[in-house]
């Protein structure tokens, strides 16, 4: 006789095994650590784990039974509406294929977004679509960690850019070459400051190789295996200094596409040259002090504020010191710039150095343009040595770089205006009456000022305000073109219209 189970007991059993299950299920999902849920066909939330309830902020009982697309992903990361009908959660089970996404965001019940990589697979039974499961994962942090290695990618990028530009710039002009005692003083004040992190101001005329001064305080120093990073401030238009200083965010002006890292960060650890630096306009330099003396800066649209370790190295062609009795330059600036002073002398100081010199670049030119060295000869070092040099070293390199494009059959061919000495241009620039030689006048400062005005007025107008290049004032003033420039911010002058 067999025995028959109780149907009742059954059912009990059966629902016992579901629950289990359910409970192993339920065990297994909020277990792990990504974020898990569950959609129907419409749409609407069927389960929940914890780690989803942690990410979002919504509870389980918030989200069951709601449509999860207007509860977690409405809208795009910039703030626009997210369709419904394009979201590839919904395709999942409209479609029926599996979609894996990695640049959208969930938004949380406080309304905040969170950056999520998820996949939505299709639910089928019977080849019919039931809804989607979806797995998602908070990658805020290896968002973070991706930005900084870009950030530092660009300035890695950027830093090697200026780099290969001043390697290029410095090897045009050789290294520091020379015997003659006027040199001799430079380097020794060269060996004295270079280990330490004092400011160094270094001062001359326009060419006298003032870079080449700043490049080897810092290769002797013990910030020389970081960056040494130039800055020629007379170039930088007035709008963008504070952005190429100390960088700026994304949008924070028309025009800043990308975060940008400015100078000083660029320099972290090494040397700011600051070329020119009493071009900086005068409000701006409250700023560059501040850096100097509290080691802290933002970015332009940042209100982080970062710190920097740079030693600082400026150079000028300008008298800071009348630049401050005229209210144009700070005077706690120039103090906190001027605690080493070095001054590099004028070419026609050094005349010694020439032969040096001279060998030197007719041994780079004729490299570069693949031609026979040319030989000098001591009727050459004479011709040299006769001219006054007033564009100095930088005038030097142009006229080998001439003699060595006419030389012919290894003949150096030198090409050099007529010896001038300085009492005879400052003569031309400012004539002194014939008739009174014997009583001459006497100028004041500000006499010799309006003088020297009027001259570079005159200038102007027989050039028709062309400053630069042949034919300019610069040329025909025997003076470089940034510092007659220089002369003309100084003294008021405008370019005749």
């Amino acid at each position: 006789m067999t025995s028959r189970k109780d149907p009742k007991a059954s059912a009990q059993s059966f629902q016992k095994a579901l629950k289990e299950i359910e409970y192993l299920n339920n065990l297994i999902l909020n277990s792990a650590g990504e974020g898990i849920y569950g959609l129907d066909a419409e749409g609407k939330t069927t389960f929940v784990n914890r780690a989803a309830e942690k990410m979002t902020g919504y509870t389980a009982e918030e989200m069951i039974g709601k449509c999860q697309h207007e509860l977690c992903h409405h809208s795009h990361p910039d703030g626009t509406p997210f369709p419904v009908e394009t979201c590839p959660i919904y395709a999942a089970f409209t479609e029926g294929k599996k979609y894996e996404v990695s640049d959208e965001v969930f938004w949380r019940k406080d309304g905040t977004p969170f950056p999520v990589e998820y996949v939505s697979t299709p639910i089928l039974e019977n080849m019919k679509l039931l809804g989607a499961v979806v797995v998602f994962r908070d990658i805020t942090e290896r968002k973070r960690a991706e930005e900084e290695i870009q950030n530092l990618r660009q300035r890695l990028e950027m830093e090697n850019e200026y780099l290969r530009e001043e390697f290029q710039e410095t090897t045009s002009y050789g290294d520091i070459l020379g015997n003659s005692p006027a040199l001799a003083h430079i380097i020794t004040q060269i060996e004295m400051v270079a280990p330490t992190d004092a400011s160094v101001l270094i001062t001359g005329e326009s060419g006298t190789g003032k870079e080449l001064v700043a490049r080897e305080i810092h290769n002797r120093s013990s910030r020389k295996n970081g960056p040494i990073i130039k800055v020629n401030c007379a170039s930088i238009p007035r709008e963008l200094y504070e952005s190429e200083f100390f960088g700026h965010v994304k949008g924070s002006f028309t025009g800043a596409l990308r975060d940008r890292a400015g100078r000083f960060e660029l320099a972290h650890g090494g040397t700011l040259f600051l070329d020119e630096v009493g071009e900086i306009p005068l409000d701006l330099q409250s700023k560059l002090l501040r850096v100097l003396q509290e080691g802290v800066y933002e970015r332009v649209g940042d209100e982080k504020t970062r710190e920097v370790d740079v030693r600082l190295i400026a150079a000028t062609n300008r008298d800071l010191k009348t630049s401050v009795r005229e209210k144009q330059f700070r005077e706690d600036l120039y103090f906190r710039l001027n605690v080493f002073p070095v001054e590099v002398p004028p070419l026609r100081d050094r005349k010694d150095d020439l032969p040096i010199l001279a060998e030197s670049f007719l041994e780079s030119v004729a490299g570069k343009m693949n031609r026979p060295v040319p030989r000098l000869t001591r009727a050459h070092v004479v011709k040299l040595k006769q001219y006054d040099w007033p564009g100095n070293v930088r005038e030097l390199q142009n006229v080998i770089e001439r003699a060595v494009i006419l030389s012919r059959n290894g003949k150096l061919n030198l090409d050099l205006p007529a010896p001038v000495s300085r009492a005879e241009r400052e003569k031309e620039s400012f004539p002194i009456d014939k008739n009174n030689e014997s009583n001459p006048e006497i100028f004041t400062a500000e006499k010799f000022k309006e003088l020297e005005r009027q001259n570079i007025c005159r200038a102007l107008e027989h050039c028709k305000g062309k400053v630069s290049g042949p034919g300019g004032a610069a040329e025909i003033l025997h003076m470089n073109p940034t510092t007659l420039a220089s002369k003309m911010k100084v003294l008021s002058i405008r370019k005749p219209e």
